[in-house]
């Protein structure tokens, strides 16, 4: 079982950087950075809000569940 990041997409698709998006949410570039890389172990409710806020998105939009290990290689071929 595994949490598919999709923060990367959502932020090219938005035409935004990393430290733009870290300004505008009020992180650090590093903590943005270690989310984006799934490094982090949790996010707080109150972050994913700032994060779709600006984003204008759905937390959906920004985390896949990918239930096989196998199925998350299958998935990485598909993004751009």
């Amino acid at each position: 079982m595994a949490i598919i990041i999709r923060l990367d997409k959502m932020m090219a698709d938005r035409k935004m950087s990393l430290n733009e998006l870290a300004e505008r949410v009020g992180m650090t570039n590093v903590n943005l950075s270690n989310l984006k890389t799934g490094k982090m172990k949790g996010i707080r409710f109150e972050t994913m809000n700032a994060i779709c806020e600006v984003l204008q998105c759905q937390p959906g939009d920004l985390f896949e569940y990918v239930s096989q290990p196998s199925d998350i290689f299958e998935h990485m071929k598909k993004l751009p």
